[in-house]
C-alpha cells in the first residue's frame, strides 16, 4: 500500500479493468524488498521507501490461480507492505497499467480487485503486527 500526501495509490490493470494495489512477483534472486520497490516502480513509475509489513495472504478459497497461459494452477502467497510514495518516474511496464492514481480510502474506485479489499482493510487497521490470512 503506497501512500502519499495520505492517500492510496492504485492503479487500474489491463488485464481485468480492475482497479487494485501495485504488486507482482519476486523475481529469481531478488529480496522481497527489492521486489516492492521493482513491481510499484514497473507498474507506475514511482520509487517507493518500503515500510512494515501488513499482513500474509495465502488463503486458498482466494489465493488458488488458475493461469490461462499454461502455467497451471497455483497458489499464490502475497505479501503487503506499507510503503511511502518519494518521487514518479516513467513506468517500465506501462501496458499492465490502464491509469493510476492516488485515492482517498474512504472513496476507493470501481472496479476493484475483490483480494485487494481485505488487504486495504487490514492496512488501514494500522495495526502494530502484520495479520496472517
Amino acid at each position: 500500500m503506497v501512500w502519499r500526501s495520505g492517500k492510496l495509490l492504485l492503479m487500474r490493470r489491463s488485464d481485468n479493468g480492475y482497479w487494485g494495489l501495485p504488486g507482482g512477483f519476486v523475481e529469481p534472486g531478488e529480496s522481497v524488498a527489492d521486489a516492492v520497490r521493482r513491481e510499484v516502480f514497473e507498474e507506475t513509475g514511482w520509487s517507493v521507501e518500503l515500510g512494515g509489513l501488513i499482513g500474509v495472504y495465502s488463503d486458498p478459497e482466494t489465493q488458488v490461480v488458475e493461469y490461462p497461459s499454461g502455467r497451471g494452477r497455483v497458489q499464490v502467497v502475497n505479501l503487503c507492505f506499507r510503503a511511502e510514495a518519494l518521487k514518479q518516474g516513467e513506468p517500465t511496464t506501462p501496458e499492465e497499467t490502464l491509469e493510476m492514481g492516488f485515492f482517498a480510502a474512504e472513496s476507493l474506485p470501481l472496479p476493484f480487485v475483490p483480494i485487494h479489499s481485505v488487504r486495504v482493510e487490514d492496512g488501514l487497521a494500522r495495526r502494530v503486527e502484520a495479520v496472517v490470512r
